[in-house]
């Protein structure tokens, strides 16, 4: 510590004939941490901007991008000691309805390998209940950089709901042919006329497997962040005044400002802007595994091949029966479903 004049705290203390522990206790007691007391104003401004959203991660890292050199472990602490506690989330309750006989398609999201935007979109439906009715949202998001390109809310939960977020989607971004759209088995995806808008705008259908979120998962987590930090947040007076206030929370805040953990902390609007030209036209790439293990020519099977290939159990809805190569993209695929076995038979010889 360093004051004015020439006398050096330790030569002070001697003069005064006290100690420099009491000293430095005594400007602890009257001088307040100015800086500590600056970096809570801000943990409060940033905690209020964002209508008790943010936790300590989040915070921390908006702290960072504001040029604040802070630990996460300070604001943490300071935030328990402030009692800046955010929305908690409530139980997940399952609203897809898979049991139908109508078509289901080869799940191709988990083997795509995406490069750039318009690639592969996701959708979901969940219900948020009023004070006196249950309504519906339709949320389709672009999984390269998480934003929200379409979405519906109305009181019914019929095909029409999720159509019309793929038709905003479809309006918004106008994807080249070749897109993968991905869904749970919902019979609202996998009606005529939901399959009929993909095709006539030559996008692929793909489909999770049962009771496995996981291929969905960047949809399921925008589900969970909404009612959080949103529906559970607020009380609505109707429908109306929902629909306001769901616009508002993707337009404004999710797709612009709120920051996004798997997106280096950007949010996807930032995301998408930073992304160099080829990101946004370069080709996905898909594996199928096994599949070179399966279809080598027999030199392969009897002088031995070093091919390193991970073993992996391959479900009667998966099969790589129909694709040529080990990896294709998506503009490729004219259909999610194997093809004949003729036609099958003719491209293996």
């Amino acid at each position: 510590m360093s004051l004015q004049g020439s006398p050096s705290v330790e030569r002070m203390c001697q003069l005064a004939q006290v100690s420099r522990a009491s000293f430095y206790r005594f400007l602890q007691e009257r001088a307040p941490d100015e800086e500590e007391m600056a970096l809570r104003t801000v943990i409060h401004e940033i905690f209020l901007e964002h209508k008790r959203r943010y936790g300590w991660p989040r915070v921390t890292k908006e702290l960072q991008r504001r040029g604040m050199v802070v630990n996460h472990k300070r604001v943490q602490r300071l935030m328990k000691e402030d009692n800046l506690l955010a929305v908690q989330p409530r139980a997940f309750r399952v609203t897809t309805d898979a049991k139908h006989q109508l078509q289901v398609y080869l799940n191709l999201a988990n083997r795509m390998q995406l490069t750039g935007l318009n690639q592969l979109w996701v959708a979901d439906i969940t219900y948020i209940r009023l004070q006196k009715e249950f309504v519906y949202l339709a949320v389709v998001l672009d999984a390269f950089s998480r934003k929200v390109v379409g979405w519906s809310l109305a009181r019914t939960l019929g095909t029409s709901l999720p159509k019309a977020a793929l038709e905003m989607a479809l309006t918004t971004r106008q994807p080249a042919p070749g897109l993968v759209h991905h869904s749970d088995r919902g019979v609202q995806y996998a009606s005529a006329e939901y399959v009929q808008v993909l095709e006539q705008h030559g996008m692929t259908p793909s489909m999770s497997r049962p009771a496995n979120p996981y291929d969905n998962a960047c949809c399921e987590s925008f589900m969970k962040t909404l009612k959080r930090e949103e529906v559970y947040a607020n009380s609505y007076r109707d429908l109306e005044h929902l629909r306001a206030n769901i616009e508002a929370f993707i337009e404004h805040y999710y797709n612009r400002c709120r920051l996004h953990s798997a997106l280096g902390y950007q949010p996807p609007q930032e995301f998408e802007q930073r992304l160099v030209p080829t990101h946004e036209t370069a080709a996905a790439t898909m594996s199928f595994f096994r599949h070179q293990e399966i279809y080598r020519s027999d030199d392969q099977k009897t002088m031995g091949s070093n091919l390193s290939i991970t073993p992996r159990t391959i479900g009667s809805d998966e099969s790589p029966i129909g694709y040529s190569s080990v990896s294709c993209s998506p503009a490729e695929l004219t259909s999610a479903s194997p093809i004949a076995p003729d036609c099958d038979a003719q491209r293996l010889t």
